[in-house]
């Protein structure tokens, strides 16, 4: 849309060494339509040391990745400036990395909050003016009161109350379009500037020189009221955008809201309430039932239940102790306990998401481009279309209704062409959509995510902590006849409370479940004498005089025991499972088979069920073997699995499907499962897994549950449909507008569009946009 001067691109000599670049984000003002944006994007990215930039017109920010060596914020600011626009400084935003994104920026708010009222003063101001000038402007329609009235005062004091209009409530459009003519720059004020400037200035010449245009053969008619009730109307329009945006933004703001203000640290043996900005590093933190925790640590004594709902979107407490992981912003809810803190800032789980969310909102979809294109022609488009109905209209309507006409339908198409609709469509939507993901447990990287699982047909799950939870558990405890679980079990476990292979932590979680314990939960656990861990086998000892063998089959052979047929049986069955079997025996004689393996999620079956009722295929990989893929597969209702699946040929395994044609979502947690998330078409992590998946994955699933993947895809499908009807409602809304208000229909019909109701119309638009937008704020998952 914007046009300036042509001058060689900056040849920039790349840095020897390696390149480190550096990100500062930028509060632009001055922008109202998509060209504004759209040309300081190009401004920056044509600054020497600008690796990439990206401007966001509904956030009003601009994010740059740049080479400290070559530019400094400075230099970044100058180039804004040197676009036409200016930069808003903050003493927040004064360095390049601020040092935690929850440090709130109450000068910017305050800023906005400021604009906002002097922009509600100018619409009160603009509006009683324009209610009066349409008022005396109606006189003219009542000849009997025309004849009693000095038609030069009634001029005369239109003009008067037009003024105010002028140069206090629209004095922006006219001086943005000034200093966009000076850069060779035109935007959405150059269109209103130029439609209600010659309104107003031919209404001047007929007031101070009537007699002049009457002696040229042209009726010294005023269009004051065309002046003032147009620019009221935009006006209007920004208001309700302004209004519209402060909701899009909601989910950064509650998220910063929800930061803890005070923590109670131990100091010198005393409890002492700091402000959260004072808390440091490895202090030990108190937790009060009903209190937040203050940042993220581990807990070191005391137990309570921990509402989590601002991390994972779930509603049930969980459940901590000594050694748990505790995040700041969360509730506790029933007892104390004391943390030592292991983050703080912006390392924090909360300042991480808040950052996530942000940057997502300012993200760009490919989508956009489509918009991009066209808006980067339009306005010169408009102005010319505008020119010509002008001349067309001078030339060949009727002498005695040329003039009117022509500059009557040379304002409208000006006025009905404000772009702004088209420059909010796909950033409203984008903010609102990926702060609602938030809200979900589900963090969206950027936009061009979110665009890509719209499109995913393929979900490929790795079956180890995604379908399962990644850990042993104990499924079943067969006994011999005589035995009781419930008095086996204590015998068993004190056994492996000596041993660190993970099999024998199952058994001990098993045997500690309340549910598995018999008479006294409480009783305390029992002595073992005589420890050994046999390698590759298992594990003896004696417990309360009695001999303890728990392993595998070899270690109770060697050790001369006989399984039972029962056992046999029972063994022979949990293997056909695919489950592991640990042999347990008493005193020389067998007493039990456990069966152990790596359970299901709770929600994987009916999460997995609802992304294949949404037309997708569900495939599962695994490195286990074909016998225990297909029993899971089976349990899960997958039918397409990869087993046998080393970590390096997982990212292969994505590769294979794209090659079929397919757009491939990988879920996957472990470091092994990166290059995998990294090369599929959408990347979805479980945050429980590792930072390097995390990193490697556009999107993370804060909870350890499927069914975000149902979030996940059920949202970016909702926001792009979103997006293509605001695109649609912009694009339909310009085509149609346009001929119209250039007197397509007047030939035929006799009607023209009134610049009034065309600067209404387009005011409209862009509310529209924003309302359907905000429409993703009643999103849930089963939408």
């Amino acid at each position: 849309m914007h046009s300036h001067p042509t001058a060689p691109e900056p040849v920039v000599s790349p840095p020897a060494g390696p390149v480190n670049t550096e990100t500062a984000t930028l509060d632009i003002e001055g922008m109202t339509c998509a060209s504004c944006s759209n040309f300081v994007e190009r401004a920056l990215s044509r600054t020497p040391g600008v690796q990439r930039a990206v401007v966001n017109l509904a956030t009003e920010k601009a994010t740059i990745d740049f080479l400290p060596t070559q530019i400094d914020r400075a230099g970044l600011k100058a180039a804004v400036e040197q676009a036409g626009y200016g930069v808003a400084e903050t003493a927040a935003n004064a360095t390049t990395a601020p040092a935690s994104p929850l440090a709130t920026d109450d000068e910017l708010e305050a800023r906005k909050a400021a604009a906002y009222a002097k922009l509600r003063r100018r619409f009160g101001v603009a509006v009683a003016l324009a209610v009066v000038v349409m008022a005396l402007s109606m006189v003219m329609f009542w000849p009997a009161l025309m004849a009693r009235i000095n038609t030069p005062l009634l001029n005369y004091v239109q003009l008067a109350l037009t003024l105010p209009v002028i140069f206090y409530c629209g004095r922006e459009f006219y001086v943005s379009a000034w200093n966009g003519l000076q850069h060779r720059t035109a935007s959405m004020d150059t269109l209103i500037a130029v439609g209600t400037g010659a309104a107003f200035l031919f209404s001047l010449v007929a007031t101070l020189l009537p007699g002049w245009l009457t002696n040229q053969g042209i009726m010294p008619h005023v269009y004051y009221d065309t002046t003032a009730t147009i620019i009221a109307l935009i006006l209007l329009g920004k208001v309700l955008e302004a209004r519209a945006k402060q909701r899009t933004s909601a989910a950064i703001k509650a998220l910063l809201g929800l930061q803890a203000r005070t923590a109670r640290v131990v100091r010198d043996g005393k409890e002492v309430a700091v402000p959260i900005e004072q808390v440091q590093f490895g202090e030990v933190v108190v937790v009060r039932p009903g209190e937040k925790v203050a940042t993220d640590g581990v807990i070191t004594e005391g137990q309570s239940a921990v509402d989590e709902a601002m991390l994972t979107g779930e509603s049930l407490p969980v459940s901590k102790k000594a050694g748990d992981a505790v995040f700041g912003a969360t509730i506790n809810k029933t007892g104390s306990f004391r943390f030592r803190v292991t983050k703080v800032g912006a390392d924090t789980m909360l300042a991480q998401i808040v950052k996530l969310v942000s940057e997502a909102q300012g993200s760009r979809a490919p989508i956009q481009r489509l918009a991009d294109k066209v808006s980067a022609v339009f306005v010169p488009t408009v102005v010319l279309i505008a020119l010509a109905t002008f001349v067309l209209w001078f030339d060949f309507a009727p002498e005695a209704t040329r003039l009117p006409l022509a500059l009557v339908n040379f304002v409208a198409v000006l006025i009905i062409a404000c772009p702004c609709a088209l420059g909010l469509a796909t950033p409203t939507a984008i903010m609102v959509g990926t702060g609602k993901g938030a809200e979900y447990g589900v963090l969206i990287r950027n936009a061009e995510a979110l665009e890509k699982a719209y499109q995913v047909d393929t979900v490929l799950l790795d079956k180890t902590g995604t379908i399962t939870k990644g850990e042993p558990a104990v499924t079943d405890v067969i006994t011999v006849p005589g035995y009781q679980a419930g008095e086996l079990l204590p015998l068993v476990a004190a056994v492996e409370r000596q041993s660190e292979h993970p099999l024998a932590a199952a058994v001990v979680r098993y045997a500690d479940a309340p549910e598995n314990r018999s008479g006294n939960s409480t009783v305390a656990p029992l002595a073992t004498a005589d420890f050994r861990a046999i390698e590759g086998q298992g594990a003896a000892a004696t417990v309360d005089g009695r001999a303890v063998l728990i392993g595998n089959q070899r270690l109770l052979r060697e050790a001369g025991v006989t399984l039972t047929p029962v056992l046999e049986q029972a063994a022979a069955g949990l293997l056909a499972q695919a489950k592991t079997v640990l042999y347990v025996a008493m005193d020389g004689q067998p007493t039990a088979v456990l069966g152990v393996a790596d359970t299901l999620r709770e929600t994987s079956v009916s999460a997995i069920k609802e992304l294949q009722r949404q037309g997708l295929e569900v495939v599962m990989m695994t490195g286990d073997n074909p016998q225990t893929a297909a029993e899971v597969a089976h349990q899960v209702g997958i039918t397409r699995f990869f087993a046998e699946v080393l970590p390096a040929d997982k990212a292969g395994k994505v590769q294979e499907l794209q090659a079929e044609g397919r757009t491939v979502a990988m879920v996957g947690d472990g470091i092994n499962d990166a290059p995998a998330l990294a090369r599929a078409d959408v990347g979805l992590a479980m945050a429980t897994g590792t930072d390097v998946a995390m990193e490697a994955a556009p999107i993370t699933l804060m909870r350890a549950d499927l069914n975000g993947v149902v979030t996940a895809i059920s949202l970016s499908r909702q926001t792009m449909r979103t997006i293509k009807q605001n695109l649609f409602f912009a694009f339909i809304y310009n085509t149609l507008g346009i001929p119209i208000a250039a007197g397509l229909l007047y030939p035929f019909t006799g009607w023209t569009l009134s610049p009034m109701i065309a600067a209404g119309a387009m005011a409209l638009s862009s509310v529209s946009v924003l309302t359907n937008s905000l429409r993703l704020r009643g999103f849930t998952p089963n939408s």
